[in-house]
Order: C-alpha cells, then structure tokens, then sequence
C-alpha cells in the first residue's frame, strides 16, 4: 500500500494527469485543424493553384521537384496552432499574473 501511496503522490506532485489531459487535447485539436485546413481553407486557395490541386503542386527546376501545395498546407496548419497556442498561452499567463498579486 505503501508504493501505491507514493505513486499517487508522484502524480499529484509531478502534475502528470493534467499533462496527459493537455497532450490528448493537443493532438484533437491537431487534427481538427488540420481538418479546418485541407477541408476549408485549402479548397478556397485552390483556384489560385496552377493546375488546381494544392496538394500535387510543384515546381520543377531542371531534375528537381519541390511539393510546394502540401508544404503551403502544412504551413498553414502551423500557424492557426501556433496562433490558437499563443492566444491560450496568453490567457494562462495573464490570469497567472494576476493570482501572484
């Protein structure tokens, strides 16, 4: 019971349930951006791609293929993260902030 005692105490101590809970909420949220993108905003780019398909584009120099539509893609999916990771971050530590008074 002893070893019990201390593992729950490690949790505690260590904040690991809220960790696992943030990490299962980063990777929905991954996905549901993701989803946001190649589903929504992509589609509405995609006139402007030559040949219309964002996700085959590239561009040729000489022997060289460079993807750049899934790389725009990706780009696109990082920046609504780290947007939507830098307004949440800004909230935490503004109300944090505040508690210290």
């Amino acid at each position: 019971m002893e070893l019990l005692s201390e593992f729950k105490d490690f949790l505690y101590e260590y904040k690991v349930i809220p960790l696992a809970i943030a990490f299962i909420m980063g990777i929905v949220s991954t996905a549901l951006i993701k989803s946001l993108v190649d589903n929504i905003i992509m589609p509405i780019i995609t006139p402007f791609v030559p040949g219309g398909a964002w996700k085959t584009a590239t561009f040729e120099i000489g022997p060289i293929v460079l993807g750049w539509g899934a790389f725009l893609g990706e780009l696109v999916n990082f920046i609504i993260i780290a947007f939507v990771v830098f307004m949440i971050a800004k909230k935490v530590l503004k109300e944090e902030k505040v508690e210290k008074k």
